[in-house]
């Protein structure tokens, strides 16, 4: 499973991504494998309500996936960066095909249960919190630096995609049953993990230190003394925290924009839409300057557009401001994503990119509760109308903050070379 890493000698900025093979095999797995998972969540949801017609076993299955992934995202960090990456993703990626598997003879003999599908959740949780800083920590190595924020705009598109048709695969094969959803989302993941582990690229040996709470902690103090990688994680905390909606979609499709189930799917697409369009656009243009100041003008586009969303009362703009919200995202996706790869070392890329999920996994839950809590208090335009608020006023306060990332010109550490 390796060989040479591209250099930066040997892929300047306007090499097609497509002669990046490792990178190209990577991208395609992720986007199988998105669409399995996006699939394999619409099936598992559907067929626990049909069980139990249960709204709190609905919110179980969520929880059996969270708290896993809370749990071990440190020890997987650290696994990350003592073992082969290319051998853990598909290791994860073929235990996924186990559990979907799974699923799929249990629904067709007819055994499957609420307590059977809340351990797959379990299991799905826990494969979550090594798979995806497996992934973030993979990606570096298979591009050149100065190639990388193309690269994770191009992945994003890719995932966006998945993200999109996923679901809308999924609600569409459930009509033949549950086992032919699990069915087609275990073919997925087989052919993510064949095209994983066909990987090759340069694995660097991490350096023989015995394993510690220091060791096991190290991503955390890492993150904490750097001021840039720290400013953009909290600022995307913060912002998803404030600003997320989604949560309260149902709410306005059904009491305030009168469209019903079919407008509450296009509602909760839209923010992706707006993520597919501009991750093209950055994979053709990336950012090469003062994305310090494009940081904080996307987060504040993505208050803005929010309070549009909440204020609104026509369908049309309140999908266009969803969208916008998405596209607006997209940017500080990218920015924070490249930040944290460049400015990590490669033997903590697995640690840090655990704390950047355990950043993620937290803001979207806790949005969702702050979300429901503030729409308890001030109905459900109030929530996102204060939320948004929220966002712009933490933008305004963030360069004196974290000024080093206010002031921050370009994605690569200096003295990277450029191709």
């Amino acid at each position: 499973m390796s060989t040479s890493t591209p250099s930066a000698a040997d892929g300047d900025e306007t090499r097609p991504l497509t002669e990046y093979r490792a990178f190209m095999q990577l991208w395609l797995a992720r986007i199988a494998s998105v669409s399995a998972s996006q699939m394999l969540l619409v099936a598992l949801g559907w067929q626990m309500y049909d069980l139990t017609g249960s709204a709190w076993d609905l919110g179980l299955v969520g929880l059996a996936q969270f708290v896993p992934a809370l749990v071990l995202t440190l020890p997987a960090g650290q696994w990350i960066d003592r073992h082969h990456r290319g051998r853990i993703l598909a290791g994860c990626l073929a235990v996924r095909v186990l559990a979907a598997a799974a699923l799929a003879g249990g629904s067709a003999a007819g055994w499957m249960s609420r307590e059977a599908l809340l351990a797959v959740s379990v299991v799905l949780g826990a494969l979550r919190a090594l798979q995806m800083p497996t992934q973030q920590a993979l990606t570096p190595l298979l591009v050149p630096a100065v190639v990388l924020p193309r690269a994770l705009a191009f992945s994003s598109a890719g995932l966006q995609g998945a993200i999109i048709a996923g679901p809308a695969l999924g609600g569409f094969v459930y009509a033949a049953g549950a086992a032919a959803t699990y069915g087609c989302c275990a073919v997925l993941f087989i052919v993510a993990t064949v095209l994983v582990a066909r990987l090759r690229y340069e694995h660097r040996q991490a350096p023989a230190e015995p394993a510690s709470w220091a060791t096991l902690t190290a991503g955390l103090r890492f993150v904490r003394n750097q001021p840039v990688v720290l400013g953009a994680l909290l600022l995307d905390m913060v912002a998803v925290i404030l600003g997320g909606a989604v949560a309260l979609l149902p709410i306005f499709a059904k009491d305030i924009l009168h469209v019903g189930p079919w407008g509450l799917g296009l509602l909760r697409a839209a923010p992706a839409v707006g993520a597919l369009a501009m991750s093209l656009w950055l994979t053709r243009r990336p950012l090469k300057h003062h994305v310090g100041r494009r940081l904080l003008q996307a987060v504040a586009v993505y208050g803005a557009a929010t309070l549009v969303f909440g204020v609104s009362t026509d369908f049309v703009l309140s999908l266009v401001a969803l969208a916008v919200t998405g596209a607006a995202d997209m940017i500080s996706v990218v920015i924070r994503q490249t930040l944290v790869q460049l400015e990590t070392p490669d033997a903590m890329r697995g640690r840090v990119s655990a704390v950047n999920s355990l950043f993620i996994g937290a803001s979207n839950q806790l949005g969702e509760f702050e979300s429901g809590a503030t729409a308890a208090l001030l109905g459900p335009v109030g929530s996102v109308v204060f939320g948004s608020l929220g966002v712009l006023v933490v933008v305004v306060g963030w360069p004196r903050w974290f000024p080093a990332l206010a002031r921050r010109d370009s994605l690569l550490p200096d003295g990277t070379p450029r191709g």
